[in-house]
């Protein structure tokens, strides 16, 4: 019977090797890159429709290998369930919903959409309200990973499209986080390890201001939490089961952010210790074709060959490459300032810094000893350790990132699966010290101490959204759509896929001006009851004078009326406007001389800024 087992496992292993060296030939060698984009755009949906199936599938096998339930029901007690919703509603009181990064989560949520209306995932680049149907004409595919769109536009199959589906999965996905948290922390340490990594997580401001956005930083934790989770059944069983569960789950990691396909390292070193504990391979008969669900991976990331702007290099000028050793002296004191502002003005939770930055060194040294002696290791801490490869080679990598500076109000996000396992190290460290009795009783209270009068106070002040006027403006805009809810008009806006993907006619501020016989047509013959213009102005902090930013000028053809206008920032005042006439005759371009303070270098534009703001705090009424 061994003998058999032993010539079926063999024959796997030679199918494994041969669909891994597929994956790799068609993945970075055979296919060019337009080609593989091509492939994603045709078939990337289907794909990533037929992992997620499979994944549920595995997961229902290990619910029925684990029948009867009474072991679940006792790890989540009713006291248990109470504090993960609990700890949830907290995180999703103190914020408002809303799209909290852009273009990040318009783009996201532009991809559900084509996702929905075609099976293709193309975000809309033009969309049109044709006689009461909205049709997109035009799609683009994105460089994101496609399973949280896949999952948006799951909900828009089942309940119709809506925006504010991506909060809805967000909403759900919380609950789901904090449940594989407390399930971790139980299996490290037992019950009240479970809880205070529970009120660690819940301690920090900046999963709050996710966990209502409509980004995918929430399911990138869940992902990460799903496949650890997954990871020490897999060491504890050994079985095909939960191996093919592991592999399908970091599949589905690696479609969720570009990044998380790091965790494959630790993945597969957990499947090696198994192979070699155990003496020979255990594969059961699907896991042979795992490999081929990474081609989409591979294939998708030739975006950035094709369009090397997907970088955004140019946001942050003087840098030359997204990667480098050299960054981490750039990067650091910024981590630090994320860590340890105590303004509230970075989201960030004191308690979680403090006690996570201790215990990281000490869990570095744990995780070191025990991948030295993994054979005496019980499974948990084995996996723990091979973990902690995972989570280390991430955060190197966040530390080499052009653009990896935490207390930058877009990159803060970035900083969340660092500051999960910092939430990790303390319940793994503490562990090891739980000889005293009053260690878990001490940290919860600590860390509850901490909640009260440190993270609740930021989140109450919201300081960490302020600094973000982009999202404050996206808001803005969402409040004009609601309230013209006809949605029979045009809006010429630089970012037009903010107006299409909430059914509202959109075209750029360019388009407009190259194609403005087509705007002037549709201007004479009504086929929209308006059409806005979304401008943003700069302020001359000592005339207070208003200059059009270059970006947003339509030149003097287009004569504009002003609607409504909005000041986020001290220095730019947002305004919708209306088209009231349009010159005749060819395109006049604008020329608008650039206003005094796109002169200024940024260091000298940001003390400008701060300076009239202090004046304006001062003057005050």
């Amino acid at each position: 019977m061994k003998l058999l087992e032993l010539i079926r496992a063999d024959r796997r292993i030679v199918l494994l090797i041969l669909t891994s060296l597929l994956a790799f030939l068609l993945g970075f060698i055979v296919l060019p890159p337009d080609t593989a984009l091509a492939v994603i755009t045709a078939g990337g949906y289907w794909a990533i429709l037929g992992t997620s199936v499979w994944y549920g599938w595995s997961l229902y096998a290990l619910a029925k290998a684990d029948r009867p339930w009474a072991g679940w029901r006792q790890e989540f007690s009713p006291g248990i369930l109470a504090l993960i919703i609990g700890c949830g509603l907290l995180l999703l009181v103190h914020e408002q919903y809303g799209f909290k990064i852009l273009m990040d989560e318009i783009m996201l949520l532009g991809t559900s959409m084509g996702m929905h209306f075609d099976k293709h995932p193309l975000v809309p680049i033009r969309g049109h309200d044709l006689q009461g149907a909205f049709q997109l004409l035009e799609g683009r595919l994105d460089k994101r990973p496609l399973f949280h769109p896949f999952l948006v536009s799951t909900l828009h199959d089942l309940t119709g499209y809506r925006p504010e589906n991506a909060f809805v999965l967000n909403t759900g996905l919380i609950f789901v986080l904090l449940g594989l948290v407390y399930h971790t922390g139980r299996k490290i340490a037992g019950k009240l390890a479970g809880v205070l990594a529970v009120l660690l997580l819940t301690s920090l401001p900046l999963l709050a201001q996710n966990a209502t956005g409509g980004g995918f930083e929430v399911l990138n934790l869940v992902m990460i939490m799903s496949t650890l989770a997954l990871g020490i059944r897999y060491a504890e069983r050994r079985d095909a089961v939960s191996q093919q569960a592991l592999l399908l789950s970091a599949v589905l990691l690696a479609q969720t952010r570009y990044e998380s396909i790091l965790f494959l390292l630790p993945v597969g070193l957990l499947i090696l210790w198994v192979w070699w504990e155990k003496r020979q391979p255990v594969l059961a008969g699907g896991i042979v074709w795992v490999p081929l669900l990474f081609l989409p991976v591979a294939l998708h990331q030739k975006i950035f060959s094709v369009r090397a702007a997907s970088w955004e290099m140019a946001s942050q000028p003087g840098f030359d490459r997204p990667f480098s050793l050299s960054y981490i002296g750039t990067n650091l004191p910024h981590w630090l300032n994320f860590f340890f502002d105590p303004t509230g003005e970075n989201s960030n939770s004191m308690v979680l810094s403090i006690l996570g930055l201790l215990a990281l060194p000490f869990l570095l040294l744990w995780a070191g000893k025990t991948l030295l002696r993994l054979r005496e290791t019980p499974p948990v801490q084995a996996a723990l350790a091979i973990f902690t490869l995972g989570f280390a080679a991430h955060t190197l990598l966040m530390l080499c990132y052009f653009w990896g500076r935490f207390d930058d109000p877009v990159i803060r996000r970035l900083s969340l699966p660092l500051n999960l396992w910092l939430v990790l190290a303390v319940v793994t460290v503490a562990a090891q010290a739980a000889r005293w009795k009053h260690t878990w009783p001490v940290l919860i209270g600590v860390t509850l101490f901490g909640t009260f009068f440190s993270s609740l106070p930021t989140m109450a002040r919201h300081d960490y959204s302020f600094d973000y006027y982009v999202g404050r403006e996206m808001e803005w805009r969402r409040d004009f759509i609601k309230a013209h809810p006809e949605k029979d008009y045009l809006f010429i806006d630089n970012d037009a896929i903010i107006w299409i993907t909430h059914l509202v006619s959109a075209t750029p501020i360019q388009q407009a001006l190259n194609r403005k016989g087509v705007i002037q047509f549709n201007f004479r013959n009504h086929t929209f009851t308006a059409i806005y213009v979304f401008q943003r102005y700069t302020v001359d902090p000592s005339t207070g004078a208003m200059t059009v930013q270059k970006e947003y000028d339509l030149g003097p053809d287009y004569q504009l009326e002003p609607v409504v206008e909005r000041r986020f920032t001290p220095l730019t005042v947002s305004r919708i406007s209306r088209v009231t006439a349009i010159a005749d005759g060819p395109t006049t371009l604008p020329v608008t001389a650039p206003a005094p303070m796109a002169k200024l270098t940024p260091v000298e534009r940001e003390k400008a800024r701060q300076e009239y703001f202090e004046q304006l705090i001062k003057r005050l009424p």
